[in-house]
């Protein structure tokens, strides 16, 4: 079993959750999930960036103290993450004592080694970004990610860090390993600063109150792009935690595009400075754009998360995501209803017509043609090996590609290959017509004509079940039930055949997608109608029905 440490990019304690947030914690959720499904012994960490400027002020201009507000925001998170099924082992809090402690330790190390000296620094400061900018930043004198708010000229005496010296170093890490930073488009732009140089960058602020006192020099906090960044060894207990040396080096931080420099040339300097290793990948996603602008609170381009997930439900909201946004890159739409629009389209399409109809049919005949039969014995007849055909070797080929963009980091075309073994099956269906099957078995044909064709579909649909759990696993969960399965849930990719070959006899269970797209009125439970004749209910028809 191999040890594999993920996290995400801790959110900042200024405003509700959004779309934006979601999508980075939901893919790095399904991320956890398939390691978890191969075997590996997962540690999943999310959190709240909680010190700086910008919650300081937020909390201020409420009316309320810092640590009540931050305290309110947590909740908020959580709650949302709660509803989207996110498997975090922990979620780490900048405010926490534990953090802090690890922060000081930190900072203390890094001043051991020499690497801070104090100047004073004069320049354009992005509150939005907590960063300082360099006028080539700037557009129109604002900084373009948060356009709505004033830059702000910045003099004060900071303790600086000497990133400048560890250029060379990070240069040669990343031309051992290519793979440190993914995908290739944000290894190239870090590769691009690097080449053009390196300049020290404050590591503490004056007049800022809410933060953590820097160490030696109470008159400073330390600075809240240092503090955050310290989140992903402190959460695993550094400087001496039990569980530093089980999970330390991080295998992966996923993270957005736009922090990339602060993730891939700022926290490895600092550790190095400090003597620990770097984290061993970073992993920079895109972004959802609405109206050519990015979802977020200042671009006011948000999309209500919680009326999204009331829409279809969650795990619908997971599936549309992960397979309308490509995880190497953006995905723009022109306006909020044009997301609306294609988010209902793909859930009447993709998961009711397609995938939810598929089910009903194969469960629905093989009740009606094999009532009682355990579904293993059509997969595996006789060798205990799966069945063999045509949608076999689908099955086959489409799981190795799943597996392959899965270790990848490809989630849209993991989800892609297993909507191309929907599209298989269905396809299989309307060829092979076992209705037509099941008539001439009646006059006498050989009955493993159709136990061939039902076992292909039945090892097609659990595999289907095993591919989606990372995505969908309440929804995975359900199939796998409906087919026979006796765990709870499908099983780890590892042990799928032999899974497949124990299923019990299909048990008919509620419709996996009820096709009300009235906002928050779906049907959990609606019944399942059993007619499978090409014209009948369980096929699929021009209309989408049942």
């Amino acid at each position: 079993m191999s040890k594999f440490y993920i996290t995400t990019a801790i959110d900042y304690a200024n405003g509700e959750p959004h779309l934006g947030h979601a999508v980075e914690k939901i893919g790095a959720d399904v991320i956890a999930r398939y390691r978890r499904s191969i075997g590996d012994d997962v540690w999943f960490v999310i959190g709240m960036d909680e010190h700086g400027q910008k919650v300081q002020r937020e909390a201020e201009s409420r009316g309320r103290d810092p640590q009540e507000w931050v305290d309110s925001i947590a909740k908020s998170f959580e709650r949302a993450w709660g509803r989207l099924g996110i498997s975090h082992d922990d979620f780490i809090r900048t405010s926490q004592e534990r953090h802090r402690r690890g922060v000081r330790e930190l900072m203390r190390q890094i001043g051991s080694a020499g690497r801070f000296r104090k100047a004073r620094y004069s320049g354009h400061y992005c509150a939005g970004c907590e960063a300082f900018k360099k006028p080539e930043e700037l557009e129109g004198g604002r900084c373009p990610l948060h356009p709505t708010r004033e830059i702000e000229w910045t003099e004060e005496e900071n303790w600086f860090f000497e990133l400048s010296a560890y250029r060379a170093e990070l240069q040669r890490r990343l031309r051992d390993n290519p793979d440190l930073i993914r995908p290739e488009s944000r290894r190239n732009e870090i590769l691009r600063l690097l080449e053009q140089g390196l300049e020290d960058i404050s590591a503490s602020r004056s007049r800022i109150s809410w933060g953590i006192p820097f160490p030696g020099d109470d008159d400073h906090t330390v600075y809240v792009w240092f503090d955050a960044l310290a989140n992903y060894i402190t959460a695993v207990g550094y400087p001496d935690g039990d569980r530093l040396d089980e999970w330390w080096p991080a295998d992966l931080h996923v993270i957005g595009k736009d922090i990339t420099r602060f993730h891939c040339v700022y926290w490895p300097a600092m550790l190095l400075a400090a003597g620990v290793e770097p984290p061993l990948a970073v992993w920079g996603h895109g972004f959802i754009n609405v109206g050519g602008a990015k979802l977020s609170k200042s671009a006011g381009t948000s999309l209500d998360l919680d009326e999204l997930t009331d829409r279809h439900g969650a795990e619908a909201l997971r599936f549309f995501l992960l397979s309308e946004v490509p995880w190497d890159g953006d995905r723009g739409f022109a306006s909020a209803e044009e997301f609306i629009t294609q988010f209902d389209r793909r859930y009447t399409s993709d998961l009711a017509n397609d995938l939810g109809n598929l089910l009903n049919r194969v469960v629905s005949m093989v009740a009606r043609y094999r009532k009682g039969i355990r579904l293993g014995s059509l997969c595996s007849p006789g060798s205990g090996g799966a069945s063999q055909g045509p949608l076999s070797a689908a099955t086959a080929g489409r799981l190795a590609a799943y597996r392959e963009h899965m270790s990848g980091l490809l989630l849209h075309r993991a989800i892609g290959a297993a909507m191309g073994l929907v599209r298989d099956a269905n396809t299989f269906v309307d060829s092979a017509k076992p209705w037509e099957l099941a008539k001439a078995e009646r006059g006498g044909a050989d009955p493993a004509d159709l136990d061939a064709v039902l076992g292909q579909l039945a090892e097609a649909l659990g595999t289907l079940a095993a591919m989606l759990t990372p995505v969908m696993p309440g929804k995975a969960e359900q199939m796998w039930s409906s087919l026979g399965g006796s765990a709870p849930s499908p099983p780890a990719l590892a042990g799928l055949a032999s899974a497949i070959g124990d299923l019990g006899p299909a048990e008919p269970g509620p419709v996996l997608f009820p096709r009300d797209l009235v906002s928050g009125a779906h049907h959990p439970e609606p019944s399942v109608r059993s007619v499978d004749e090409p014209g009948g209910d369980a096929a699929r028809s021009a209309d989408g029905g049942v």
